[in-house]
Parts: structure tokens; C-alpha cells; sequence
């Protein structure tokens, strides 16, 4: 069993109702007074999405190849990445997480790249550990590729993606709307770049990170694994002798998929790997730097920037994707919670700003719900129209619903929309997913070129649940809440938790399930409720808190088992307030852990990942859930007392 990290050590007691009435206020009114400080004059809330040093060395490796690279840019990235690594000298993808063999392999790439001489201490020391565990044989698919632009892998060795995809009718397996939004915005222009094969000077070598040891072959059984590895070898024969007028047909669709999809501010979905993947493929096929599409694409990516002085010099590092939407609409239920008034004018800015946002054009989500008609979803991004979210649209439909605006009429248009397409969003068997309706075909999921990260889109417990309190809240109670409610209810873990797909991880999808339950009129006493409160309650920590490592998306003896953090705390702390355990031993633990861990500006420090991209191999720092989620928690405690 993999060993566990400590929890803090100190057994926190239990303090008085009355002590822990005034510790939560004085709590609650000092990160309430913090939040609305860092709203913005547009009035939306944004913090910091951070991630891994994977995106600021493919941001380098893409200058590289488009011949746009520069020494100071270069420098700044680099002593990023060199800031991030660790003792044992590697780089893992979340905060106390394991080391990462790809994303060691891409630092070690670009630091090389930046003129860090190979033998210097902390090169030789990644090297080592490369080596030890596999080298570039055993990095996934994606590093591979980003080796292969530069002629240090084989093309031929990697697998085989003909843009002849993008043809196959939506009925059809395999074809792009199998695949979740993210994967296939990534997926179409890879397969450009597959089929082109280039080669561009790197400047460097990184030939000493191979072993030279041959890559793993399936078995030859019947096995999906086997029977999709001759299907690599099939499409390799097909992409040296495709049929031409078909290649030339599916590359001139490819390239205007591609185009119909670029966003306002330059991006492809407003998050990186399509971006990036999106340029290169462009300028594979032709387009020039200055022509329009390209040249925005590369100027927004200037938005998502972050540039920072430090000891060692200005540092830059590029976020994944940004949350505007998303952290605004929790941020104004946080406040509300915390007893700011509907009226206030930073929550009627707030309402304005998403108001405004909402998407009135049809996206990718069209091609399951033709019928479904534009209008009621919002995205979680500053531009992304192609693509509106179920969770979003359920938390800005409960966000509005807080505020006393002077529009009120746009209010209730607003929510009348939103509630028509969630409904309509809803998949066959009761459940929501992020994206897609119906989202569920696995076979894509058995695809060589599939090694990093989920690539459907399936309903899952946490953004069902934000639809469901949403539904219950403001809608109806008819057959597609209760169709809701009965997929939480099937899909409850064994052990009274409920599993959490973007967020980490048990912890968050029971903090979200159970206020969604009790909202859509569940009995506190059902049995699935009082279980989930036991797992609650049996996963506090000594301290008080609550918190759950992200390793428990790959080994389950990580699940309720971490680091306590805010967040976390304010997830599970949400579960049991909704639940009646006001009063328990628990919440009064809960709530003095927040109030003694608060820092003096009304925020609390988080280093721990507590966002997840995908399950196992992509993880998120939001910035602001240390403040919003102890701020919700709290302001319920003190309301619920009223």
C-alpha cells in the first residue's frame, strides 16, 4: 500500500456553541471583506488557475517551431520551471504529488533548450530519475509528439490519427463527437500535424534521456488493447497510401473546423492544448503568421500570461485556462451566504457582468439536442461560445437568483433560459454531464493515441448535483428532477461518499451531493444521507479539517485521506450544515479549524491542489476556492442560526 502522508498531527478540541459563533463571525466578516476587495471594475471575480509546468514548456516548444521564440521570454519561463522543481529533481503535476515521468522529461526538454548546462546539479539529477523510470520510451503520447516536431522521435512510432476523422457521421464510431469537447478540439488538429509529419530544428538534443529499451507491445490475446494495436498498424499503411481526394477533402474540413472554432479572444475553448494545438496546425497548412486567425491566436495567448518579479528575476508562466464565469457566480453565493445584501452594488456588478455573458448561439452541444433551442448557457471561461458547461449554467442560475437586481425581468428571462437548457442538457440515464448530452461512448478511451487523461464526458455526481439543487431551487419538481435525484441516489460510493470529477475528490462530490439531495426534498434520515454524513464525520482530521489527496483518483487509500485545507473543509462543513449537524462535534471543529488557520488579510493559504481537470493526470489550483468555499461555510453557520 502506498504509504500516506501525516495529517496534521494536533487533535483540535472541541469548542463551545458560543466560541464558535464569534470565531465564525469574525472570520466570515474579515474574508468577506477580502472577497469583495478583488472584484473587478467589470465586475467579475478571477483568481489564478494554476497548474504544471507542462504548459510553459509546450508555450516555448510552439515558439520554437514557429520560429518566434526569444531569449527573454525564454528566461522567464525557465525560471519558472526551475522554481518548481524538487529535491529528488523532478516535477510532479500537483503540490506534494508524486514525480511525474512526461512532465520531468518536458521541464528537463526546456531547460535544456534554455541553455542549462546538462550536468549541472539539478540537470543531472532529473536525468537520473528520467532514466530510472523509463526515459522517453515510457513518456505518454503527447511529450512523444512534441519530440517528434523536432526529429527526436519517430513519427512512425507513435500513433496513427488521419484527419479522415473528422468525415465519420456522427452515428459512426469514433467520430469526433464521440469525443468530450476538450479531446476533440485537440484531436482534430493533432491528426493535421500526424498526417504532415514535420520536423523543425530544436537547436538541442535530448537523446541522452532514451534507455534504449523497446517500447511494450499488447499481447497478442483478443483484447481491446490487441485489437486496437492492429488498428495502429492499419492506419499507419492507410497514412503512407491514403486515397488522395479523400486526404485533400478531409485536411481543407479539418482546417475549417478548426477556424469555425476560434473564440473571440484568440483561443480554441479558452484553455490551452487546443490552443496551441490549433496554431500549429494552421501553420502546418499554410497559413501564414500574419494572416488573422493565427495572428489572434497568438495575441491572446498574452492574456494568460502571468508575469511576476522575483529574487531570482521576472518569472512567466501561462495558465491552462481562466474562471471568470465560474468563480463570479460563487463568489456572489458566497457573499449572500455571508449576509451581503441581494442589492449590494458589487452583487448587482456581478449579475450585469454575467448577464452578459450569457451564450445565445448554438455550440458542439447541438449535435445531440438539434431541438434544443440557443440561449440559457453560460461557459466558464471570457470567451468560449462554443461551448456553454451544465455546471456553470447551474451556478450562475443560483448566483442570479441571490441578487436583487434593478433589471429583474432580464433576471427571471435569464433563469427561465437557463432552466430550459439544463433540462434539455439532461442524458439519457438521469445524470449531466460537463459538456455533451449523452456523452458515454468508451471506445474512444481504448485508442492508443488515449494515455493522458479522460477523453468522454459521462454525467457525473458533482455537476449532476449542481443541476439538480439548481432544478430544485428554481424549477419544477417533475420527472427530470426526480430522474436527477435517482441517478445521485444509484451512483452514491459504498462507503456513503460520492465520487468527484472535477474536483478533488470524494470530499467534493459528497460536499456537493448531499445540500443537492435535501434541496430537491430528500429526507434527512434517508439512508444514503446518513451515510454520507458518517463518511464525513469518520474523514475529519485531527485538526479539524478536512482534506483529500489527489492521489486518491489512482489509489484508494488516499480517499478522505489528505492535508486539511479550506476548501475542502468548506465542502465538507457545507454537507453537514445542510444535513442538520449544525451543532455536532464535527461542524464545531470544522468552523474553529477555518477561524484558527484564517490568515490576517481574511484569506487562508492553500498550496494543495484541489481542482481536477482529469482524474489522474491533470490537476488545478483555483486561487480563489481558499476564500469562497470557507466564506459560504461559514456565513450558512451563522445563517442557520437565525
Amino acid at each position: 500500500m502506498t504509504e500516506l502522508r501525516a495529517v496534521h498531527p494536533s487533535t483540535a478540541d472541541i469548542p463551545a456553541q458560543g466560541t464558535a459563533r464569534a470565531d465564525a463571525r469574525s472570520a466570515a466578516l474579515a474574508a468577506r471583506d477580502h472577497l469583495l476587495s478583488l472584484q473587478s471594475p467589470q465586475g467579475w471575480w478571477k483568481g489564478e488557475l494554476e497548474t504544471n509546468v507542462t504548459m510553459d514548456v509546450e508555450d516555448l516548444l510552439l515558439r520554437q517551431f514557429l520560429g518566434i521564440r526569444t531569449a527573454a521570454e525564454t528566461e522567464q519561463a525557465a525560471r519558472w520551471i526551475r522554481s518548481q522543481q524538487r529535491g529528488d529533481g523532478t516535477w510532479a503535476n500537483f503540490h506534494g504529488g508524486p514525480g511525474d515521468l512526461s512532465t520531468t522529461a518536458e521541464a528537463y526538454v526546456a531547460l535544456k533548450l534554455a541553455g542549462d548546462d546538462v550536468e549541472a546539479p539539478h540537470m543531472s539529477l532529473a536525468r537520473s530519475w528520467i532514466l530510472a523510470n523509463g526515459g522517453l520510451e515510457r513518456t505518454r503520447v503527447f511529450t512523444r509528439i512534441w519530440l517528434a516536431l523536432f526529429g527526436e522521435w519517430s513519427w512512425n512510432d507513435l500513433p496513427a490519427m488521419p484527419p479522415e476523422v473528422v468525415l465519420l457521421p456522427k452515428w459512426f464510431p469514433l467520430n469526433v463527437s464521440d469525443w468530450a469537447c476538450w479531446a476533440r478540439q485537440t484531436v482534430v488538429p493533432l491528426t493535421v500535424a500526424c498526417t504532415l509529419k514535420p520536423r523543425r530544428d530544436l537547436g538541442i538534443t535530448v537523446r541522452e534521456l532514451r534507455t534504449g529499451r523497446p517500447a511494450d507491445e499488447p499481447r497478442r490475446e483478443l483484447s481491446w488493447g490487441y485489437g486496437f494495436h492492429l488498428l495502429d498498424k492499419a492506419l499507419h499503411r492507410y497514412q503512407r497510401r491514403p486515397v488522395r481526394a479523400l486526404r485533400r477533402h478531409a485536411m481543407r474540413h479539418a482546417a475549417e473546423w478548426i477556424v469555425a472554432r476560434q473564440e473571440a479572444d484568440g483561443s480554441w475553448g479558452g484553455i490551452q492544448p487546443p490552443w496551441v494545438y490549433s496554431i500549429l496546425a494552421l501553420h502546418l497548412l499554410g497559413y501564414p503568421m500574419d494572416h488573422p486567425v493565427v495572428a489572434k491566436g497568438l495575441a491572446g495567448l498574452e492574456g494568460f500570461l502571468i508575469r511576476e518579479q522575483t529574487d531570482q528575476g521576472v518569472v512567466r508562466r501561462l495558465e491552462a485556462c481562466q474562471s471568470p464565469v465560474w468563480d463570479t457566480v460563487l463568489a456572489v453565493q458566497a457573499l449572500h451566504d455571508a449576509g451581503v445584501p441581494g442589492d449590494h452594488p458589487a452583487l448587482r456588478r456581478a449579475a450585469d457582468y454575467v448577464l452578459a455573458e450569457e451564450i445565445r448561439v448554438k455550440g458542439d452541444w447541438a449535435v445531440r439536442r438539434p431541438d434544443l433551442p440557443a440561449g440559457g448557457g453560460w461557459a466558464f471561461e471570457f470567451e468560449n461560445d462554443g461551448y456553454p458547461d451544465i455546471d456553470d449554467t447551474a451556478e450562475v442560475l443560483l448566483a442570479l437568483n441571490r441578487v436583487d437586481h434593478h433589471e429583474p425581468e432580464e433576471i427571471r428571462g435569464a433563469v427561465r433560459r437557463g432552466l430550459r437548457w439544463l433540462r434539455g442538457m439532461q442524458s439519457a440515464d438521469g445524470g449531466w454531464g460537463a459538456f455533451d448530452a449523452d456523452n458515454t461512448r468508451r471506445l474512444v478511451r481504448k485508442l492508443p493515441f488515449c494515455d493522458f487523461g479522460e477523453v468522454i464526458d459521462p454525467p457525473s455526481a458533482d455537476v449532476t448535483a449542481h443541476v439538480v439543487e439548481a432544478l430544485a431551487v428554481l424549477g419544477d419538481h417533475d420527472e427530470v428532477l426526480r430522474r436527477g435525484v435517482r441517478w445521485l441516489l444509484d451512483n452514491q460510493e459504498p462507503d456513503g461518499s460520492w465520487f468527484g470529477r472535477w474536483g478533488a475528490n470524494h470530499v467534493y462530490g459528497t460536499g456537493a451531493a448531499v445540500p443537492a439531495l435535501l434541496r430537491a426534498g430528500v429526507d434527512p434520515e434517508h439512508p444514503a444521507l446518513r451515510a454520507a454524513v458518517r463518511w464525513l464525520e469518520r474523514h475529519q482530521n485531527p485538526d479539524g479539517g478536512w482534506g483529500e489527496d489527489l492521489r486518491s483518483y489512482d489509489d484508494p487509500a488516499w480517499i478522505g485521506r489528505g492535508d486539511s485545507t479550506a476548501s475542502q473543509t468548506g465542502w465538507a462543513l457545507l454537507a453537514l450544515l445542510a444535513a442538520g449537524r449544525r451543532d455536532s462535534d464535527a461542524a464545531l471543529r470544522g468552523i474553529s479549524y477555518l477561524a484558527r488557520t484564517q490568515r490576517g488579510d481574511g484569506g487562508w493559504d492553500e498550496p494543495q491542489f484541489t481542482g481536477t481537470g482529469f482524474p489522474g493526470d491533470f490537476y488545478l489550483n483555483y486561487h480563489l476556492y481558499r476564500l469562497i468555499f470557507p466564506l459560504t461555510a461559514l456565513g450558512r453557520y451563522l445563517r442557520d442560526e437565525e
